[in-house]
């Protein structure tokens, strides 16, 4: 029987998560709600679905999940909602911006004992996903070490990152997620620098930075460094390298082909995959599909709450370091 999926939300993450639900042959769509009637009717239409109110998804026995892909300051109340209702979740990052309050939602959540999948993607990077297995599998010995590249092509309006909570909030928590993930501990020390290089109004009015360099040691004294930047002319920049005792494995970016010219003066190759729509089209089908399986007892819930939370936390503390200029020591 297929599992009836509601979603909130018709932007721009909502059509994607939407449009896989609807690929999903696990999957019946039960609505589509949008504070903006026009979006949720538009979204709606393509993938014959109804449009729906948030209210009556929550009054519905008959919907068993809700997919959550609305602006992060509702992603705590609605997280909350659905678990009161009933509902299985799967939510976009991050599960909010104060760190007390996803904290409340994670209690909620494990009350009431329903899946709750928070959106960390790369994860399910086809790549990213093999060498966490290769990781696993011994091949490179103990892990010690682990360097992540990060770089958006360019920065969002600055109307958006007043509001976004901040670049380790908004953008580094998916590499905080990395770091957990890959290394399997928790940090003990982190220590962040960061500069507005790109654009003086994200200083000046965002009060916020657009580069920045973290570095963390975690419990048993594994080293993570983290190098993130706003502006990368040449496309979406996600690599990373882990470093074992028994050798070093790899992540690269991905192209558009893998064609490479050899010409008289220079060997080229495409540029890497401009945005994240392209980058992570396939993590966020698998991410999808996941959810259906887990909601269907076929597989184990690979990312949570608790993840969600665990990724705040590091992205609080690396906040507190740039401002406060000194590293800080989590408990």
């Amino acid at each position: 029987m297929a599992i009836r999926l509601a979603v909130i939300g018709a932007g721009r993450i909502g059509q994607i998560h939407a449009s896989n639900a609807a690929r999903n042959p696990g999957v019946q769509l039960a609505g589509i709600a949008d504070a903006i009637p026009e979006a949720a009717q538009k979204l709606a239409a393509q993938l014959d679905a109804p449009v729906v109110s948030v209210d009556s998804i929550f009054a519905d026995a008959s919907v068993d999940a809700v997919l959550i892909g609305s602006s992060t300051d509702t992603h705590a109340e609605l997280i909350q909602r659905s678990a009161k209702a009933g509902k299985h979740i799967f939510c976009e990052k991050p599960v909010d911006l104060d760190l007390a309050r996803a904290r409340e939602c994670e209690a909620v959540v494990k009350a009431s004992g329903k899946t709750c999948l928070i959106g960390f993607q790369r994860r399910f990077d086809p790549t990213f996903a093999a060498l966490k297995a290769r990781i696993d599998a011994g091949e490179i010995g103990v892990v010690e070490a682990l360097s992540v590249i990060s770089r958006d092509p360019g920065a969002p309006p600055v109307a958006y990152l007043q509001r976004s909570g901040g670049i380790f909030k908004d953008m580094l928590i998916h590499d905080f997620d990395i770091f957990r993930w890959i290394l399997g501990e928790e940090a003990e020390t982190v220590y962040a620098a960061a500069s507005a290089l790109t654009d003086p109004a994200i200083a000046s009015e965002a009060h916020d930075a657009d580069t920045t360099a973290v570095t963390i040691r975690t419990t048993s004294g594994k080293l993570a460094q983290i190098h993130t930047s706003r502006r990368a002319a040449y496309g979406y920049d996600q690599r990373f390298e882990v470093l074992g005792s028994l050798g070093m494995l790899q992540a690269g970016n991905h192209r558009p082909t893998e064609v490479v010219a050899y010409g008289g003066d220079v060997v080229s190759t495409d540029k890497p995959e401009h945005f994240f729509l392209q980058r992570y089209e396939k993590a966020y089908r698998a991410e999808l599909d996941h959810f259906v399986a887990v909601i269907a007892g076929q597989e184990k819930l690979r990312v949570s709450i608790e993840d969600g939370v665990k990724a705040l936390e590091l992205a609080d503390a690396a906040t507190t370091s740039w401002r406060e200029k000194r590293i800080v020591t989590l408990g």
